[in-house]
C-alpha cells in the first residue's frame, strides 16, 4: 500500500494495483464560496496531476473535499464514488460515471478494492457526510479515512483496522469548539481498533492559509506528542506526519 499526500485532505492511495484519488485539491486556491476574506489556502508548490487514476473518491461536498477547480481540471470520464453531497458537485460538472454511497453501502472497484461508506463528519444539524473503509481484496488489509475526527460506533467495534488516515491535531474556534477533532478522538480510535499505522491529515502540507477564520483557529497537539500518548497506552501503533508530495510505502504485517 502506498499513500501520497497532496496537502490538506488530498491523497493518492495505491492499493492492490489501483490508484484512488481521495478528496483532491491539486490546482488553484482553496476557498469557501469564493469568500477569500474569510478563508483562503494557497499551495506553495504546484504539483502535476497524477496520471492513470482509476477512481476519484469524495467524502464530502464542501470545497476542501470536492474542490471545484481540481474537479474541473481532472478527466470527467474517471469514475467517481462520493457522498450524496459530493456526488452533486461532480454531476453538475458533467462527470460521466458517478456512484453515490449512503452510510453502510459498498462499491467494489474492479474486484480489487472494496469501499464501504460509514458515518463521518456532521455538517450542520441535518447532514452527516462519509468516512470510508477501503479493503484490499487480495490481502484483506484495510484503510479507514475520516477527515474531521468524527469516528462512528461502527468503526470502534471493528476487530481491527490496519491503517487510519485522520486528524491528529485539533483545530478549535473560540466559543464554537472543535472544527477538526484530533488527539482525543484519534487516541480513542487507536485504543479500539489498534491500527498498525495512523497518518495525520487535514492540518498539514506545504500551504499558506489566510483570512478571518484562520486568524481565529487554535491548533492543539502534534504527531510527536501523539506518539508519546500511544506509548503511554502501550499501543504499538506508529503515528506519521506526512510531508507534501511524499509517497509513503506501508509494509503491513
Amino acid at each position: 500500500m502506498h499513500l501520497t499526500y497532496f496537502d490538506s485532505n488530498s491523497w493518492l492511495i495505491e492499493i492492490n494495483h489501483k490508484r484512488i484519488l481521495l478528496d483532491p485539491w491539486l490546482v488553484g486556491d482553496l476557498t469557501f464560496g469564493g469568500l477569500t476574506w474569510l478563508f483562503k489556502g494557497t499551495k506553495n508548490q504546484s504539483r502535476p496531476i497524477p496520471e492513470n487514476i482509476d477512481l476519484i473518491l469524495l467524502s464530502q461536498g464542501l470545497e476542501d473535499h470536492a474542490h471545484p477547480p481540481t474537479l474541473k481540471a481532472l478527466d470527467h470520464n474517471i469514475p467517481v464514488v462520493a457522498s450524496p453531497n459530493g456526488g452533486k458537485v461532480v454531476q453538475e460538472l458533467g462527470y460521466t460515471s458517478v456512484t453515490t454511497l449512503n452510510h453502510g453501502e459498498e462499491f467494489t472497484l474492479d474486484e480489487k478494492v472494496k469501499i464501504t461508506a460509514v458515518p463521518g463528519s456532521p455538517i450542520g444539524p441535518n447532514l452527516v457526510e462519509n468516512g470510508y473503509i477501503l479493503q484490499d481484496l487480495a490481502s484483506g488489509k484495510t484503510l479507514y479515512y475520516e477527515p474531521h475526527g468524527y469516528h462512528c460506533d461502527e468503526i470502534k467495534t471493528k476487530e481491527s483496522i490496519d491503517v487510519v488516515v485522520t486528524p491528529i491535531i485539533s483545530l478549535k474556534l473560540p466559543l464554537l469548539g472543535a472544527v477538526i477533532q484530533g488527539q482525543k478522538t484519534a487516541l480513542e480510535l487507536c485504543e479500539a481498533v489498534k491500527p498498525q499505522v495512523i497518518i495525520s491529515t487535514a492540518a498539514g502540507g506545504d500551504v499558506n492559509f489566510e483570512g478571518l477564520l484562520v486568524s481565529m483557529l487554535k491548533a492543539k497537539g502534534n504527531v510527536e506528542e501523539f506518539n508519546n500518548l500511544l506509548r503511554g497506552k502501550n499501543l504499538s501503533t506508529s503515528a506519521i506526519d506526512p510531508k507534501s508530495g511524499e509517497s509513503i510505502e506501508l509494509s503491513l504485517v
